[in-house]
């Protein structure tokens, strides 16, 4: 391990958190691969925490390997390692709010709708619910829930009412909320002055729009489309997974639109690129450093 391994981990981290993401959210292939770059999105995330907290740990190493160490040195590094301990508890303490949170909002939502819901033979396996406007979304969980109100089954028609079942029962089947809370921990994590929705929000579209490709092969693009159109206004519940991700202008046109060519080429690009961006640093970086740590504590 080197002086420069804390530096090129800190330089790591605030690239992934910062011209990555919004370059990344700018650009326009994910449309086309929505999984692959869902994947993406993740490695970027992971790379970033491990870079972050890497370049704390890293300097504190230093010190502790440094035959003498100047005072400032001292300070930086014990800072840097600090403000790794900070990261860690934020993270730790993120998870834990959030999932609360969630988990007990979930909770009265499941206990609200299994007391007012209903069976109809419009929504089969769904709970129709009797209020004012048309909506239609999924409880996640381990008792998940599928919702949809008695105004949406009377706008829809049964093959338009079957594309709306179809992609909130992939919502639930692909645990697509476990996904979008890791984003939400993330972004909770860090200060309100530094933090940004860019990956939250992008996470959030891609999973929708994986949501309309289970529906699109089970239902047809048409009927898909439209009762996009039909409840492009639909409110979700906070906590519930439902289609105000993106909006419905967007997905409409992605499903009018004719598929690009080899999309398997993007997609692979961007699994490589992903696998990449989580090995790379650490085959580079941290085992370097941590076979100077265990050189630097065994005898």
């Amino acid at each position: 391990m080197t002086e420069t391994t804390p530096v090129v981990l800190l330089v790591l981290a605030l690239l992934l958190t910062g011209p990555v993401p919004a370059l990344l959210a700018r650009a326009t292939w994910p449309l086309r691969v929505p999984r692959a770059a869902l994947v993406l999105w993740q490695a970027v995330a992971l790379a970033a925490v491990l870079s972050a907290l890497g370049a704390g740990a890293s300097a504190g190493t230093l010190v502790m390997t440094h035959r003498s160490p100047s005072w400032w040195l001292v300070v930086l590094h014990g800072a840097a390692l600090l403000l790794t301990t900070v990261v860690v508890a934020r993270l730790l303490w993120s998870a834990h709010t959030l999932g609360m949170t969630l988990r007990a909002r979930r909770r009265r939502q499941r206990h609200v709708v299994d007391l007012v819901g209903r069976s109809d033979q419009r929504a089969p396996g769904a709970l129709v619910v009797d209020v004012a406007r048309p909506v239609a979304y999924c409880i996640p969980g381990v008792r998940s829930r599928v919702v949809v109100s008695a105004p949406a089954l009377d706008a829809l028609g049964s093959d338009e009412t079957a594309a709306v079942l179809a992609h909130e029962r992939a919502h639930v089947r692909a645990r697509h909320d476990l996904v979008l809370e890791g984003f939400g921990v993330l972004h909770d994590a860090f200060p309100r002055f530094v933090r940004g929705s860019v990956a939250l929000d992008s996470a959030a579209g891609l999973i929708e729009m994986l949501a309309d490709d289970a529906a699109r092969r089970r239902s047809g693009a048409v009927p898909l489309a439209r009762a996009l159109a039909r409840m492009a206004d639909a409110p979700v519940p906070a906590g519930a997974l439902g289609s105000g991700a993106v909006t419905p202008a967007v997905r409409i046109r992605r499903l009018a639109g004719p598929p690009g060519p080899q999309p398997w080429l993007v997609a692979g690009l961007a699994y490589t690129v992903a696998a990449a961006l989580v090995a790379v640093p650490t085959v580079a970086v941290a085992v370097p450093w941590l076979t100077a740590l265990s050189r630097a504590l065994l005898p």
